[in-house]
């Protein structure tokens, strides 16, 4: 895809601290991690968002991201995470290649990652 930072990582052209990689997926660094094991979990095909993205492929990467979850929160002595994901401008989806955070959270780390209205 044209100008995606996500798939110039992918294709290696951009660089980025992989933590994991297969055929169908690729986990990687943010440049700027919001907390100690911040992730980025992205397909290696471009999909823009969850309306578009392969449903066998979302499987793989949701399944890889509990992996990897479970894997940080040992590595890092967190006590529990945050698995994020926006679709769409009005969702604040800020890069436009279908991804998941995996934000592992610390006792008194003062991140407000959640809905600020009551459900």
């Amino acid at each position: 895809m044209k100008e995606c930072i996500f798939c110039e990582i992918v294709s290696k052209e951009a660089s980025a601290k992989i933590i994991f990689e297969n055929e169908i997926v690729l986990a990687f660094k943010p440049l700027h991690q919001i907390s100690k094991g911040h992730t980025l979990v992205v397909p290696k095909k471009h999909f823009e968002s969850i309306f578009d993205i392969d449903k066998n492929i979302l499987e793989k990467l949701i399944t890889i991201s509990k992996d990897l979850s479970e894997q940080l929160v040992k590595e890092h002595n967190a006590t529990g995470i945050n698995l994020l994901h926006a679709s769409g401008k009005d969702a604040q989806q800020s890069v436009f290649h279908f991804h998941f955070h995996i934000v592992p959270r610390y006792k008194n780390d003062s991140l407000d990652l959640w809905l600020r209205e009551k459900l």
